[in-house]
């Protein structure tokens, strides 16, 4: 039998208790899957089991294929009109709004991410998303084309069908509603992952999923590992569309993968190594708050994390000084503590992942501007880091860290940090800070990038595309543009009158 989890919170950020299953959830029903493996979750503050959770496997997936396919066929898709399917996303919205506190919780005990954060952004964000995909249920029309008088031509966008969804493990509620917003709105059905470091929210969800009055087997969720779960979804024949959040090694494994069975559709949300360029005119100040926020809000584990901070030659010194005390202002410690602002890394492997490469920056000669330590002696926390003094080539300017470590080069003008900037195998992100709008908007149209932000960084909303450029992914997520995610286009002859 798969097993309850129940917790009770008892903190200065949140008092309650929470109770769930933690099986896989197949047509409706939870169980502890065909080879009934389970798998540690573990709290990131202190390295101790939280709870285990059942693993699947490709049978599971494979059951929860069929499982979404019959679901498809008989209860959903083009049996379920956009209206009806939009009210039941407004209806599971209100249940997460009901249970706001309750999943910021869960999210801050799994991710590490402070409670703070968890309950101001990331339940929010999910909430609105599911909303917004709501509104487009009934609304996402095809067109009557103009060809002559003896044809009628239209459009109709179907949903595609069974559509497999992988998440990771930096934002787990907050991208589990960017997947299955736009997919249930359009009519799918569902197979997901969440990640096996972070599925406690997944799991909260399926109830008020069911409570909300969607039928077995439209939304299906199988925990498991991304080398035999996520593979067997890419692979799976009676999956047509798979979307994936994660590292570029991975999305090209997926990909690899889709090619190989059915040449499933496939939309992928990357890596990044985010431009962050700080012109000379720039209000310093907020300048210096956005750029905080840029790298190390949620620990630095953002795809879009503004990684590396390009400030031009004549304000760097101050920038760099105003900058450090910023950085050193922020309290790294307990998710569930009032004024924390940093909780630990995910998990023990991200911790190795990350001290691996301040060691390569320190070995390669760089400066350890700020921090480049591990902070306490419990658990996956690191100090917020800054490194100066950095070359184009070393490690820490080319890959993706994925932790609170950011560096600062120096540039001269504009064309010099264009071409910096624009000097990497990512085009995720990418931020300008000028009081000069033109040459704000002139920069931040020449950055290969799919978002560019003017005098901010790292703010989304569900009614803005966001995806990158080169290895930094394909297709985009949130907005109108993430339906094309999830329909077929058919094109519609009609003869009215022409004879042979």
């Amino acid at each position: 039998m798969s097993q309850i989890f129940s917790y009770e919170f008892d903190t200065p950020s949140f008092k309650g208790k929470t109770s769930f299953n933690t099986g896989l959830y197949i047509d409706g029903q939870f169980v502890e899957g065909a080879e009934k493996q389970t798998h540690d979750v573990i709290n990131p503050t202190n390295g101790k089991v939280t709870t285990k959770i059942c693993v699947g496997t490709g049978k599971d997936i494979d059951l929860a294929v069929k499982a979404a396919q019959k679901a498809f066929d008989t209860k959903w898709g083009l049996n379920t009109p956009g209206s009806v399917r939009g009210k039941l996303l407004n209806k599971l919205a209100d249940l997460m709004e009901r249970d706001a506190k309750e999943l910021a919780a869960i999210e801050s005990l799994d991710n590490g991410k402070t409670f703070s954060w968890s309950s101001s952004i990331d339940i929010p964000g999910a909430i609105a998303t599911i909303r917004y995909y709501a509104g487009w249920a009934d609304k996402n029309h095809g067109q009557t084309l103009e060809t002559d008088e003896n044809k009628l031509a239209y459009t109709r966008h179907e949903p595609i069908g069974v559509v497999g969804q992988i998440i990771p493990w930096n934002f787990p509620l907050l991208m589990m509603s960017w997947k299955i917003g736009p997919a249930l709105a359009t009519g799918n059905t569902i197979v997901l992952k969440p990640s096996e470091f972070t599925p406690l929210t997944a799991l909260r969800m399926i109830p008020l999923i069911s409570e909300a009055g969607f039928p077995p087997g439209v939304v299906n969720i199988v925990n498991g590992y991304g080398h035999i779960a996520g593979q067997a979804i890419s692979e799976h024949m009676g999956i047509e569309k798979v979307a994936f959040t994660g590292s570029t090694v991975v999305g090209r494994k997926i990909m690899e993968a889709a090619a190989k069975s059915n040449l499933k559709k496939v939309t992928l949300e990357l890596g990044g190594k985010s431009p962050n360029v700080i012109f000379d005119d720039a209000d310093l100040e907020q300048a210096v708050n956005w750029s905080s926020h840029g790298i190390f809000w949620n620990h630095g584990q953002a795809c879009c994390a503004g990684s590396r901070i390009f400030v031009q030659s004549k304000i760097y010194d101050q920038f760099l000084e105003k900058f450090t005390a910023k950085a050193k202002s922020l309290k790294v410690g307990d998710p569930f503590a009032t004024d924390s602002y940093q909780g630990p890394q995910v998990s023990e492997i991200q911790f190795n992942r990350i001290m691996s490469y301040i060691d390569s920056g320190k070995k390669d000669g760089a400066t350890v501007h700020l921090g480049g330590e591990q902070h306490g002696t419990e658990g996956y926390f690191i100090q917020p880091t800054i490194f100066t003094n950095v070359k184009p080539e070393m490690k820490i300017v080319k890959e993706e860290i994925f932790g609170p470590v950011g560096v600062v080069i120096k540039f001269e003008d504009e064309d010099d940090v264009v071409r910096q900037a624009n000097d990497t195998t990512y085009g995720l992100a990418a931020a300008v800070f000028s009081q000069d709008i033109n040459k704000a908007l002139r920069v931040a149209h020449k950055l290969k990038a799919g978002t560019a932000w003017v005098n901010c960084a790292n703010t989304l909303n569900p009614q803005v595309p966001f995806g990158g450029y080169k290895q930094s992914g394909i297709g985009r997520e949130l907005g109108e543009y993430a339906l094309a995610n999830y329909t077929n286009v058919k094109a519609v002859h009609v003869n009215i009158g022409q004879k042979m």
